[in-house]
């Protein structure tokens, strides 16, 4: 009642054009200024008379005063609050149009409006948070999931969150699949381009011409979620279970590819394996060979959306590798297993949680990538870029662009069932409440051998393609002029002094800030809103759990491109209007990145034992109790994954934010694509070799913060020290 009576009576309830904590609106009109008031005011003035009806159900929880919460009065009563609250609320924000009101029964209760409705702001968002709360607790006074406050207010938040920027966008972009280019709407015209031949040709098949994009799209993603496993298991194997050198070297070249900004590895690959590149003129010139263009098109993709999602899967295998228990292991071999037997019966198996997210996501994030299709892509079209050109084209068919868009869904669902039928209802609980003093068991020798190969040969690959990103950020001009220069830096981020002190005058700079602020702003929200809904579906049996998982993994199998338009159509228009805020930006990358949290934080929770939970609810404590003090501590690994992965996606982000930065607020990566299609790669490369070494040092400082979980002995730096498994000691 305080959070809402504060939305309604003291906070402005239409959004400012200036920023809110500023504050100055208070001297600007505020209380009696319709632009600054808050709804009681505006109210008591004879304005907006259809906020009114939102004071009672204010005011209705006072009848509960020092009833108890097994009253069935009580769980009913605050249930009809909220619903009833929530109800009007979206009515009458949703029920002002740009010309008045939208159904002619508002018209007849509140009169003709003579003005346009703002979009709602801070003091409308508190209310909408208090009747959201109001009815969970009344929810959870009838006894759902045990009763237990914190867990439904977390379902019921986390519902509302989603569905409002998640499903509205994306369902009002999917409406658009049935629009003809008339304005009306036709199912056969929907049905003739949903199977059309340019989206699921076989021609490469049978007549040697080209598949249609929906295959091509199919076998891209299969093959490079198969190889990005595969490899991030190689890493995690490498960096938790050898003692090779170049540990700690692995662990950083592994990072660089995915905090590296869009295009920059595609013009890397073209500046080595181009027409003119430097490997392959070499090749031509040593075997007699005439160079080809042979990178553009499916062997280009394959070499870039490898070094690309490589990283998002050993985030996440890293964690579930560690977190198996060495007792396992050496049950096994006390019971006379060798090492090929331990490691294929034993640790593999334990670590099918790991690998079928790890696909999942590299299945995912290939179906919706799109700066590497952009540059490197030739003749070999997917669905991210069709819907792109589908958008932005000379034809401008958002129709066709939602078409593509429910295949896209069709296949990255496709997979999501795919991968919960493989884990199937066996259990991979490794960590119990009991400390696990056990030493991993030494891999067997031919797999060491192998995985240290690729790992090497990983390694010098890597390093290649940033010698050249970083070489190509002094030439003067790659190809033409290859004299070294401090230009392109200058001219970015020069620095000088004016009247007013220093003053950043390179060009960079301010979208630099900007970029910033806004991801370490979006990275704790994202990584708290994809934990708790990892602890949800991990720890909680509700009804609609299976549709609570696929409307958290929605956003992911969308692509950027459609999120960014879809957010567009959304939110331009009252009653949430953001377009052309840092807000817009910074929901964009919570609810894109959020599946990242959600997978790590479900393959972490998977091998903690329940008993866990249960003998802190024994001993008194809640669940809120519970999840803060039990379970984080053993989830920094997939705490660690969340942050670093939500940082450095809201920096590299391209195609989710292309519509959606302003003159305001632009960021790095619309820059970046501003300095190439000017064809000023030398200050695009000099640009994105600077955000690699800001990304790094931000990530070395959430490792720092974060650490890193003990769950049993893992060297003789460990062996003396007590171990906590449960919060406390």
């Amino acid at each position: 009642m305080a959070v809402g009576w504060i939305g309604y009576a003291v906070l402005p309830w239409y959004g400012l054009q200036d920023n809110f904590f500023a504050f100055s609106w208070v001297l600007d009109g505020y209380p009696f200024d319709a632009e600054f008031a808050p709804a009681l005011f505006l109210v008591a003035q004879g304005e907006k008379t259809w906020l009114a009806p939102l004071a009672l159900p204010l005011l209705l929880p006072l009848l509960l005063w020092r009833r108890q919460k097994q009253d069935p009065v009580f769980g009913w009563l605050l249930i009809a609050i909220g619903a009833f609250g929530l109800f009007w609320f979206f009515a009458q924000g949703y029920g002002v149009g740009l010309r008045g009101w939208r159904f002619a029964w508002m018209t007849e209760a509140f009169g003709p409006l003579d003005g346009r409705q703002f979009g709602m702001g801070y003091g409308a968002m508190l209310v909408a948070g208090a009747f959201l709360f109001l009815l969970c607790l009344g929810i959870a006074a009838r006894g759902a999931v045990g009763g237990d406050v914190f867990v439904v207010s977390t379902i019921g938040f986390i519902i509302a969150v989603v569905g409002l920027f998640i499903f509205v966008p994306i369902a009002q972009m999917l409406a658009s699949a049935l629009v003809t280019e008339e304005g009306g709407y036709s199912l056969s015209a929907f049905l003739a381009k949903l199977f059309s031949g340019r989206i699921w040709s076989l021609g490469c098949i049978t007549s040697g011409t080209r598949c249609g994009v929906a295959w091509n799209s199919l076998f891209l993603a299969v093959v490079i979620g198969f190889i990005t496993t595969g490899l991030g298991l190689v890493f995690a194997l490498i960096a938790t279970r050898t003692n090779v050198r170049f540990q700690r070297v692995l662990r950083a070249l592994t990072v660089l590819p995915v905090i590296t900004p869009p295009f920059v590895i595609g013009l890397a690959i073209i500046l080595l394996f181009g027409l003119s590149g430097v490997v392959t003129q070499g090749f031509s010139w040593m075997f007699d060979v005439q160079a080809t263009r042979w990178v553009y098109g499916l062997p280009g993709l394959m070499i870039a959306q490898t070094l690309a999602f490589t990283p998002i899967a050993f985030l996440v295998l890293i964690g579930v590798v560690e977190g198996v228990s060495p007792s396992m292991e050496e049950a096994a071999q006390t019971l006379r297993a060798n090492r090929w037997q331990t490691f294929w019966t034993v640790s593999l198996p334990l670590m099918r949680p790991g690998l079928a997210n790890a696909f999942l996501l590299g299945f995912i994030e290939s179906m919706a990538d799109f700066g590497n299709p952009l540059v490197l892509g030739g003749n070999f079209d997917v669905l991210s870029t069709e819907i792109f050109f589908a958008i932005v084209g000379a034809q401008y068919d958002q129709s066709q662009a939602a078409i593509l868009a429910i295949v896209l869904l069709i296949f990255t669902l496709s997979a999501f069932y795919a991968q919960r039928f493989w884990l199937g209802k066996k259990s991979y609980t490794t960590v119990a409440g009991k400390g696990d003093a056990g030493v991993h068991p030494p891999l067997p020798r031919g797999l060491t051998i192998v995985i240290t190969a690729l790992a090497s040969f990983w390694i010098l690959v890597t390093v290649v393609v940033y010698a050249t990103i970083f070489y190509g950020s002094f030439v003067k001009l790659w190809g033409v002029d290859t004299s070294l220069t401090f230009d392109h830096y200058i001219q970015a981020f020069a620095i000088g002094w004016n009247e007013f002190g220093l003053h950043l005058k390179g060009s960079a700079w301010a979208s630099f800030w900007t970029t910033i602020w806004i991801a370490l702003a979006a990275a704790p929200l994202t990584a708290i809103l994809g934990l708790l809904t990892a602890y949800l579906l991990s720890r909680q049996r509700f009804a609609g759990k299976n549709a609570f998982e696929f409307g958290t993994m929605l956003s992911f199998a969308i692509p950027g491109t459609v999120i960014g338009v879809a957010y567009v159509i959304a939110f331009n228009l009252p009653p949430i209007e953001l377009t052309g805020t840092a807000l817009i930006l910074i929901l964009s990358f919570i609810f894109r990145n959020m599946p990242v949290g959600v997978r790590a934080g479900v393959a972490s929770m998977s091998q903690l034992d329940k008993s866990l939970d249960e003998s802190s609810l024994t001993l008194g404590a809640n669940s809120f109790q519970t999840f803060i003090r039990i379970i984080l501590p053993l989830l920094r690994p997939a705490i660690l994954a969340a942050l670093v992965y939500s940082f450095v996606r809201a920096m590299t982000a391209i195609s989710a934010v292309i519509f959606l930065v302003s003159a305001r607020y632009n960021l790095s990566t619309s820059y970046i694509v501003g300095r190439v299609e000017n064809n000023e790669y030398g200050i695009a490369i000099a640009y994105a070799t600077a955000l690699i070494f800001v990304m790094l040092a931000v990530i070395g400082a959430m490792q720092f913060l974060v650490g890193r979980r003990d769950i049993g002995r893992r060297g003789t730096g460990h062996a003396d020290k007590p171990i906590a498994i449960v919060g406390g000691g």
